[in-house]
């Protein structure tokens, strides 16, 4: 039973087409809605979201093992609604919505060493207290929350009366993009996180709500923040976000030099017996590392410099022999917005269902559309 729960009801004149929508506008987000008699109910790590339609609202219940999921869970509910249904919809929780001025789930944490793994990935130490909700494989990612350049006291988002986030002013909001704990201590109060650092960071961000994970190309402020750090530095954390792997008798991972990290670590998480094959694709050898991975798992580096072909990594996917029972393997894909959708359609083609295949954009070769301005303090 969940620890945590907090209900709200929102009026409107036709709650089922408000139900409809917002169970639609889920599914891009791993929103599953299954009915449960007269209530549609999505669960999975974030908690339990239940929808029931009444006469003249729509009534929402979530629920969560600890106050920053149900935080989170809560922030992701009122974004969605007003999304759909406008500014002035009127969005009042009860239950357990005691908040302080930062979420539940946010750190501070500081830089405590920088060194430089390959020419183009810098790794950042960090020194945090009260770690421990991070060191789970079941998420692999976390926020960060990069203060602009100059900036001595940084100012940091807090809960808004309707669950949603109050923003610092432009001038002092922190840049919010996701990255992989590629380590983490939480005894020690350390944790690693290996930014990628490109010769262009012009594009804005894409992929990943809130930006792409490891300072993929268009990941200026990561890229920004890591070459800038020093000891002292102060950013904001929350989390832990994004999935890792299942249980299989045989694995693909696949990704490039963005996805690095992630494949890094769960590479040393897989048991000893585990089989499979990693695709990584880099620029060139001078972006390969030292990798751990169990005897029967092999690993490849793709390069892209003098390759000949456009994406080596789509290229050596497709050419894949993967095991001849469909439900033997599990892929996990993280690359460009444009490769991964090549991937996700050629390896379900190839038999893998949606519950063996976890596919993630970690940045995009084209910005997506400017979305709307975030919410600011009063």
């Amino acid at each position: 039973m969940p620890r945590f729960s907090c209900d709200t009801a929102i009026p409107h004149d036709r709650p089922s087409a408000a139900a409809d929508r917002l169970v639609v506008a889920a599914e891009p987000y791993g929103l599953s809605f299954v009915r449960e008699g007269e209530t549609l109910v999505a669960s999975g790590a974030f908690g339990r979201l239940a929808l029931t339609v009444g006469a003249d609202a729509l009534h929402l219940r979530a629920e969560a093992d600890d106050r920053g999921l149900l935080e989170r869970l809560r922030a992701s509910v009122g974004e969605q609604l007003v999304g759909l249904l406008g500014e002035d919809v009127a969005i009042v929780w009860t239950g357990d919505v005691e908040t302080g001025p930062l979420f539940a789930d946010f750190r501070e944490i500081r830089v405590a060493a920088v060194r430089d793994l390959t020419p183009r990935l810098r790794r950042v130490t960090f020194r945090g207290s009260d770690l421990g909700r991070f060191a789970t494989a079941d998420n692999l990612h976390v926020r960060l929350y990069l203060p602009p350049a100059g900036l001595e006291t940084p100012s940091w988002p807090r809960p808004g009366p309707d669950g949603r986030p109050l923003w610092p002013e432009p001038d002092r909001r922190p840049a919010v993009r996701y990255y992989t704990l590629r380590r983490i201590d939480a005894a020690a109060g350390e944790l690693d996180i290996d930014f990628v650092l490109h010769a262009d960071d012009t594009q804005s961000d894409g992929g990943h709500p809130g930006g792409a994970p490891n300072g993929a190309p268009n990941g200026a402020p990561g890229a920004d923040f890591a070459r800038r750090a020093r000891p002292g530095d102060l950013c904001g954390m929350s989390g832990p976000c994004g999935l890792g792997i299942r249980p299989a008798s045989w694995y693909l991972l696949a990704g490039d030099e963005t996805a690095l990290p992630a494949i890094a670590r769960i590479l040393e998480e897989l048991p000893a017996d585990a089989r499979g094959i990693a695709l990584i694709e880099v620029e060139d050898a001078a972006d390969e590392l030292p990798l751990q991975a169990p005897a029967g798992v092999s690993v490849h580096w793709l390069h892209r410099r003098n390759a000949g072909i456009a994406g080596p990594l789509v290229e050596a996917v497709r050419a894949l022999t993967l095991p001849s029972d469909p439900a033997a393997p599990f892929a996990w894909v993280a690359c460009e917005f444009d490769d991964l959708a090549l991937l996700r359609d050629h390896l379900r083609g190839r038999g893998i269902d949606r519950d063996r295949l976890l596919t993630v954009a970690y940045w995009r070769r084209t910005p997506p559309a400017a979305s709307s301005d975030r919410r600011t303090s009063a």
